[in-house]
């Protein structure tokens, strides 16, 4: 079995969360090295803007403007992340189908096409799955990403609990990975998964030099798919 389009059994796919004015600055590096992304909104907070405060520093968190959100993600996907974030784990049936199915009907409106997937907020479901169990039986949405972490590329049969590999703060282990999969010989299709924010990256002068030394180790490749997470999971 290969990846859509291409004889390629390994794929390497972003997801970033929370759609802020970093990601401008994030798609024009993933653009340079022909990578491809995911980029989870809160439609109801489009447009908003915030100073988070981490380790004494003060870090813009800008919303995209729900007016530039078919232009700024262009060759890129955007999914759910949920009206406004809360955690699911403290919501009814019905307040997770209203927070997940209205974010995606308003960023497919937005976006001009179908959105199919979803980053969690906070990134946890509960131990037994519900959250995930009523997503998957009441909304549109086709596949769901936590933050647990896996070592294994294999593809994963819950879509609606994927676990990605790496973290993108966590340099280390994601360039490690990143070493090991482009070495890799497949048999099998082969999943290599990096989750983050973009205004993360703010926090430390070097972490978008860092990023894009994870790009050129792991981009142009001939024998890896380079796509969204729709276009790899699904």
């Amino acid at each position: 079995m290969y990846f859509k389009d291409q004889n390629k059994r390994k794929a390497i796919t972003f997801s970033y969360d929370d759609g802020v004015s970093q990601d401008i600055r994030l798609i024009e590096l993933l653009n340079r090295y022909n990578l491809k992304c995911t980029f989870n909104l809160n439609s109801q907070l489009l447009g908003t803007n915030n100073i988070l405060i981490r380790e004494n520093q003060r870090i813009a968190h800008y919303k995209i403007h729900p007016d530039d959100v078919r232009y700024v993600y262009e060759g890129h996907e955007i999914a759910v992340h949920t009206l406004t974030h809360p955690d699911l784990r403290e919501l009814d049936e019905k307040g997770i189908i209203h927070e997940v199915e209205d974010d995606r009907l308003r960023l497919s409106e937005l976006a001009g096409y179908e959105v199919v997937g979803m980053a969690y907020p906070f990134g946890t479901i509960s131990p037994d799955g519900r959250e995930a169990r009523i997503i998957e039986a009441n909304t549109g949405v086709k596949y769901a990403r936590t933050v647990e972490l896996t070592d294994s590329f294999d593809r994963q049969i819950d879509l609606h609990q994927f676990a990605p590999n790496a973290y993108h703060m966590n340099f280390d282990r994601m360039m490690e990975l990143g070493r090991k999969f482009v070495e890799l010989d497949a048999d099998k299709p082969q999943i290599f998964y990096i989750w983050g924010h973009a205004y993360e990256m703010d926090f430390r002068p070097d972490c978008w030099i860092k990023l894009e030394e994870f790009f050129k180790l792991i981009s142009n490749r001939d024998d890896i798919f380079y796509g969204t997470n729709a276009e790899v999971l699904l």
